[in-house]
């Protein structure tokens, strides 16, 4: 599991529109992803345009990311221990910690999801459309009851292939995205059955 802090704040601003570039540009197989680092800690990263220059990490914290974000991609099954840092709201910060207890090759539908948080699923449907690092933190694990849900804000286009490829790459495919409906269960059972925070 990732290393996170969730800091108690607001959202960071734009880092991009304030001049700032990413500390690494790599090549994945969704495309290019540009990281942002904070010191040591991962803050944000972003699927980027293809036209982007690559730019390899200098640092060792940025070549721990390359490397884990490789080794994800080559192995589904691996597991991150990357430290973050996460900018949100209180609501957002829970959300995006109970994602990381989602684990590879699994899903949660968001309205569970947000039974656990005792909130509503487009409120925990929207703190996963600001999730500023996806696929460490799984948001496109994240599903609609009755199949593959949104990524990124959207239901279509490239956001929702991206979604459909890690789902994939993790296993999950076709009929396996469409969610049963179970009998209600208790928090405790619910915490149980998925070892994740009420």
């Amino acid at each position: 599991m990732a290393c996170a802090v969730f800091a108690d704040r607001l959202q960071l601003p734009d880092m991009l529109s304030t001049g700032n570039t990413y500390d690494i540009v790599l090549d994945s197989p969704l495309g290019k992803l540009g990281v942002l680092m904070a010191g040591a800690m991962l803050i944000r990263l972003d699927y980027i345009g293809s036209r982007t220059v690559l730019k390899p990490a200098s640092t060792p914290p940025g070549r721990q990311v390359t490397r884990q974000l490789e080794n994800y991609f080559n192995n589904p099954k691996s597991v991150f221990s990357l430290p973050f840092e996460l900018h949100g709201t209180d609501f957002q910060l829970r959300v995006w910690n109970a994602l990381t207890h989602i684990k590879p090759g699994q899903t949660m539908a968001y309205g569970e999801l947000a039974d656990r948080l005792q909130s509503g699923a487009r409120a925990v449907g929207n703190a996963c459309r600001n999730n500023p690092v996806s696929i460490i933190v799984p948001c496109h694990r994240v599903v609609a009851v009755s199949g593959i849900g949104g990524y990124s804000g959207k239901t279509d286009g490239r956001e929702i292939n991206r979604k459909k490829w890690l789902l994939g790459h993790e296993g999950i495919v076709g009929p396996a995205l469409k969610i049963s409906q179970r009998a209600p269960t208790s928090a405790t059972q619910r915490k149980t059955q998925r070892n994740l925070p009420v």
